[in-house]
């Protein structure tokens, strides 16, 4: 038998899904087929977190295809979930967002934790598993996504959908990025009042041009204020990651973050705790851990307040050098990656379990005495 994609997309269509009971081409389910020398690698797409039948599938697929084509040939096979779309469609009036299936804020109570390591990170890793991915700096004052991205210089161009006149995103690793550093001086302080901040956000946010996304992740401030109430006055947010470092005094403002977001009038589903910092490794001792900042401090927050842990990043040389030079770790093959890709699926299986279980969150309204 020739070693085609053909033959490939004949052999996998024996594999049928218990569930369904059709086979996985006819389902959909393989995607980014790629056929070279005696190699055979293809992303797998299930429609739900947790498949009962995610494991038989995928190891029938390999064992078809080395019965196919001999045992010699290599096969990969990269699990993907498609993350369920809300039970109905959130309320979405503004240009810009309509076409975007979830909002997701990436906070956190105090600066100095890691957010937007911890942002750009799992924005790049959930591109790289083949998802449609925004990201919004919307820090204001200290956007860090342009150094984060190697964008510093980038100057978004504009295009007119539908009779408005929209911002074009600017595209790295994959991820569609917006920030405020692309129109201020970088060497210089940004010295706006609320008002000023807020509109700017808000351009970015509603006339920013950016199409079809199964996530836009927005980049917030540190604490809890204006820029946070214009985000979800003025868009439904699926839900909230807060990011802390263990230790104490990062804990007591995460504690008011999570306040923030599910006070009476905003409620705004808190999709997990990402501890970061959780631990020190050095490169030359991969299996070390030295808890700088306190140990299991989020995983401990977690359990008394009843929200999820969705990750422990752990402190080390390289994360931050990618931050530093525009090449996030999420990008490469390391441990700290793959801590990013777990960190991701969680991510993922809470995203769903929201969308499935809780109404989509309607936008704020700020009611003035």
């Amino acid at each position: 038998m020739k070693f085609d994609e053909n033959n490939v997309n004949s052999i996998l269509s024996k594999v049928i899904h218990p569930e369904f009971g059709k086979d996985v081409i006819t389902l959909g389910m393989i995607e980014s087929l790629k056929v070279e020398e005696s190699k055979i690698s293809f992303s797998l797409v299930f429609k739900k977190v947790k498949d009962p039948f995610a494991g038989g599938i995928k190891k029938q697929c390999e064992t078809v295809l080395k019965e196919a084509f001999g045992a010699v040939i290599t096969v990969s096979i990269l699990e993907l979930v498609r993350a369920q779309e809300p039970k109905t469609k959130p309320e979405k009036d503004a240009t810009g967002i309509q076409n975007i299936k979830n909002i997701i804020a990436i906070a956190s109570g105090k600066g100095g934790v890691g957010k937007s390591t911890i942002a750009s990170n799992l924005a790049v890793t959930l591109a790289r598993m083949g998802y449609k991915v925004g990201l919004l700096d919307a820090d204001v004052y200290g956007p860090s996504m342009p150094k984060m991205f190697n964008l510093e210089g980038s100057k978004p161009s504009m295009s007119m959908v539908d009779g408005h006149e929209l911002i074009n995103p600017v595209e790295s690793h994959g991820v569609k990025v917006l920030s405020v550093g692309f129109f201020v001086d970088p060497n210089e302080a940004t010295i706006w009042r609320g008002p000023m901040a807020t509109s700017a956000l808000r351009q970015l946010l509603l006339q920013g041009n950016w199409g079809e996304l199964d996530f836009l992740m927005l980049d917030l401030p540190p604490g809890t204020g204006d820029i946070h109430l214009t985000i979800v006055q003025e868009s439904a947010v699926t839900g909230a990651v807060i990011v802390s470092t263990p230790q104490d005094v990062a804990l007591a403002d995460a504690v008011k973050g999570i306040s923030m977001f599910t006070t009476k009038g905003i409620n705004v589903p808190i999709l997990g705790l990402v501890e970061n910092m959780a631990w020190f490794t050095p490169e030359e001792l991969p299996n070390n851990k030295y808890y700088i900042f306190g140990k299991d401090g989020c995983k401990n927050l977690a359990a008394k307040m009843n929200i999820p842990l969705l990750g422990q990043i752990p402190l080390v040389q390289g994360i931050r050098e990618g931050g530093d030079s525009g090449s996030p770790i999420a990008t490469q093959s390391t441990l700290s990656a793959e801590a990013f890709y777990l960190l991701a699926q969680r991510f993922l299986e809470q995203v769903e379990l929201r969308n499935k279980n809780m109404e989509p969150t309607r936008r704020v309204e700020i009611k003035t005495q």
